[in-house]
């Protein structure tokens, strides 16, 4: 082999030929996975859960029942015919009728609208105040945390039944009522869990340089801490949703919920008990649909928890 001077070779002709396009050199340049962030990722694998897609479709079908369902059959929900009391399901009333011959398929449907709404918003609500306390409680540490924390202890030791009928006797029974007192205490479970993982984001490099830059605590708070705990946080508010439904139905099966002529999941179900033995379809229907709406936030939350855990990204 001529092995060639560095002067010889700075003599050799150089041809365009000799240079190809970055995109032509091979395979191996090419990108196989677009860039995505944190929340594309998360899309990414959810939308690869079936389990998680079928419950979103569920829970989907559900809330445009409960918008649209009662305007269907063309009954009111508190229209009483004592001619057609207890009548079963048939084309006219397609899930029966009660004891007072009111349209069941209209009261499930309004009934399903203050479930929902009922367990939406409690979770909001004890995410809201959850999220901020426990972030405030985690960020200052201390004597300040040892206080806050020993007083989300106290709200938490106080007997669930015991504050509904307390807010029941002061304020009236009722659906306000029933929210004031399943949120009360309900965030303080919330609290705890973003505490604990504001605890294991304080320390982190980019938090000591904003607090070296002079940056206020409680913009470090809002836009570096808590916007780093949402992953856990989502996850956790789908679990509290059913939890306030399936609350919701207990306390308007014992007669400290919705009242009349109003009516809830719950609610129908404490009326059907009655005369479950003869009429059953009356307390299937309410029942059926308050385990399904708790099966898919609990699958869902599944899903969620898989697909915003970064140990689990690929």
């Amino acid at each position: 082999m001529e092995i060639k001077t560095i002067e010889e070779l700075g003599r050799i002709p150089v041809e365009n030929d000799d240079f190809a396009a970055a995109s032509d050199q091979g395979e191996g340049d090419v990108i196989l996975r677009p860039s995505l962030n944190y929340w594309q990722d998360a899309w990414r694998r959810l939308r690869k859960n079936p389990v998680a897609i079928l419950a979103i479709v569920m829970l989907a079908a559900l809330a445009v029942m409960c918008v649209v369902g009662p305007g269907m059959t063309g009954y009111d929900y508190d229209a009483v015919s004592l001619s057609e009391k207890n009548a079963l399901p048939s084309s006219e009333h397609w899930f029966g009728t009660d004891k007072m011959g009111r349209d069941l398929f209209t009261r499930v449907w309004i009934g399903g609208r203050i479930s929902m709404i009922l367990g939406i918003a409690g979770a909001a609500i004890d995410m809201l105040i959850g999220v901020v306390y426990g972030g405030v409680a985690a960020y200052f540490g201390g004597k300040t945390d040892a206080i806050m924390m020993r007083i989300v202890e106290i709200l938490a030791s106080i007997p669930y039944l015991l504050l509904v009928v307390l807010v029941s006797l002061i304020v009236g029974k009722g659906v306000g009522s029933l929210l004031i007192a399943m949120c009360l205490t309900g965030w303080c479970h919330m609290a705890r869990l973003v505490r604990g993982q504001v605890l294991q984001l304080k320390d982190q490099e980019y938090l000591l340089a904003a607090k070296a830059l002079g940056t206020p605590w409680y913009k470090v708070i809002f836009r570096h801490l808590i916007p780093n705990t949402l992953g856990v946080v989502i996850v956790a508010v789908t679990f509290d949703v059913p939890s306030f439904i399936f609350g919701e139905a207990f306390l308007s099966y014992i007669g400290l919920g919705v009242q009349a002529p109003m009516t809830s999941w719950g609610s129908l179900a404490s009326n059907a008990q009655q005369t479950m033995a003869f009429y059953p379809y009356q307390l299937f229907f309410p029942a059926f649909f308050i385990a399904l709406t708790m099966l898919s936030f609990q699958l869902l939350g599944d899903g969620l928890r898989d697909a915003l855990d970064p140990k689990l990204r690929q």
